[in-house]
């Protein structure tokens, strides 16, 4: 009988335990059924922080030269923290990785805490590697609008409702700075009709709810994709449907502007994301407020909107020099 994740996940995990002292082993094990019983993390999630602690541990072993105890963790240094830190960097580690093994092990911590086995509070006064935030170069506001035109897909073989259709959700990221799970994730009853309405409700990170608007061009281009779909759109429903008639993948989505990229000569940075970068940096170039796109964004914190956007320190100091009453004083 073929073995399951699960079990498969459970094999992984007591292998991981095996090399760590058995009293750290036996804690090991009491916070993984915790993670699964409490947090309800899949076997597969709670077998990557198993790998996660477990890399921490084996670090810190070459570190204090011995497998640590419970006694080891309880009398933990920051310092101690800050060698494992390093040690991972000199293996090429990247800090995205690094902080998501840090973060398991702190979750270790906290459970050794409440279990009365110790206090690893070294963990927490070390602050994890910072993670350099990459984003996708604006396209220009033509490139932005010849990837939802439906004029340029000529010569594209696919059925006219599929190409009527990539358009639709490229415009409504573009016209609207949707994330694609966001645009994709609509039903049909969440679109209104032409004339019948500028906004939509979005659901979005964390289960948030946001009003945006909607271009009237945008709505047209997904009345016309619905018409021609053929497929019965529910009320309930997706409303982008694939080729087989269940929910719009993603991947088919990227798949759709790699094809156009080549077509339109556009570069690799051109991609269904950076029509929500473009979306944000275009309207700040027209005189668009921060606050305003934060919310069409539905950022939680306005930092995440400046960098975001790409927001250069000339445009702020113009902006500081326009606003402020003793910028332009003598």
């Amino acid at each position: 009988m073929a073995s399951t994740d699960a079990q498969k996940a459970a094999r992984a995990e007591r292998g991981l335990l095996a090399g760590a002292e058995p009293e750290v082993a036996a804690a090991l094990s009491g916070w993984l059924a915790r993670l699964g019983h409490e947090r309800r993390l899949s076997p597969k999630t709670r077998e990557a922080y198993a790998r996660d602690v477990a890399t921490f541990l084996g670090t810190l072993a070459q570190h204090l030269g011995h497998r640590p105890t419970l006694a080891d963790l309880d009398g933990l240094h920051p310092r101690d923290v800050r060698a494992v830190i390093a040690a991972r960097r000199a293996e090429g580690i990247e800090a995205r990785t690094q902080m998501r093994f840090l973060a398991a092990a702190r979750s270790f911590a906290r459970h050794l805490e409440r279990e009365g086995l110790g206090k690893v509070g070294a963990l927490s006064a070390v602050r994890a590697p910072r993670i350099a935030r990459t984003l996708p170069r604006p396209l220009s506001p033509g490139d932005a609008r010849a990837l939802a035109d439906p004029a340029t897909r000529a010569g594209d073989e696919r059925e006219p409702w599929i190409l009527s259709r990539d358009a639709a959700v490229l415009a409504l990221l573009y016209g609207s700075g949707l994330r694609i799970s966001e645009a994709l994730g609509l039903m049909r009853r969440d679109m209104p009709e032409p004339g019948r309405g500028d906004q939509i409700l979005v659901h979005g990170k964390g289960g948030k709810t946001r009003m945006v608007p909607v271009l009237r061009q945008v709505i047209e281009m997904i009345d016309a994709y619905a018409r021609a779909c053929p497929y019965d759109l529910e009320p309930t429903g997706p409303l982008f449907r694939g080729a087989k008639g269940g929910p719009l993948s993603p991947r088919i989505v990227q798949l759709a502007v790699e094809r156009m990229r080549g077509a339109l000569g556009l570069p690799d940075s051109a991609t269904p994301h950076a029509l929500r970068h473009s979306f944000a940096t275009h309207l700040l170039g027209r005189g668009g407020d921060l606050r305003s796109i934060q919310e069409l964004l539905g950022h939680a914190s306005l930092s995440t909107t400046q960098i975001y956007a790409a927001v250069d320190s000339a445009a702020l100091m113009a902006a500081w020099k326009s606003a402020h009453p003793r910028a332009t004083a003598k």
